[in-house]
């Protein structure tokens, strides 16, 4: 068939770009932990434990839908009592990171996804969940809530992400 030749060579670049795209929102990440304002990569038992915190609250997070988390040191992100008596001050974030020398500071012009796992957290935390865009070029971030990105937002193409 014509263009049969070419798939196994869309294969290879998307399988790079999802590459890049982990080692951009990994450098993100250490970034934001570098700044020293309370974010935290949280590791598996901590993951874990967020989870179990707010579902206890009654609240719904899927733990594919965040990469970070921003709280203050007195919050045991290994205990699950500890991070529901402090719900309040945890805030997880799910980050869009870029290393594109052409996005401004203020991000303007940039393009990213959401998921809909993002989307459902972020409509059922509210305030304690933020979108987080990171230049890794830059070191420039901003933090934004789902109802402050639909309120900067030029342009919204819903789509659906299909593997078989």
């Amino acid at each position: 068939m014509p263009g049969e030749a070419a798939l196994p060579a869309v294969a290879a670049l998307t399988a790079e770009s999802a590459r890049t795209g982990q080692r951009t929102a990994k450098l993100a990440a250490e970034i934001l932990v570098d700044l020293d304002e309370g974010f935290v990569i949280p590791t598996a038992k901590q993951r874990a434990a967020i989870l179990v915190a707010y579902a206890r609250a009654q609240r719904v997070v899927y733990g594919k839908a965040f990469d970070i988390v921003k709280c203050p040191e007195h919050v045991d992100l290994n205990d699950a009592d500890s991070i529901l008596r402090n719900l309040n001050e945890v805030v997880v974030l799910e980050i869009k990171s870029t290393n594109k020398k052409s996005v401004k500071p203020d991000f303007r012009g940039y393009f990213f996804a959401i998921t809909a796992a993002e989307l459902l957290v972020a409509q059922n935390l509210g305030e304690r969940y933020r979108f987080i865009f990171v230049n890794t070029i830059t070191r420039k971030h901003l933090e934004l809530t789902l109802r402050e990105i639909f309120a900067r937002s030029r342009g919204i193409y819903p789509t659906w992400s299909i593997s078989f």
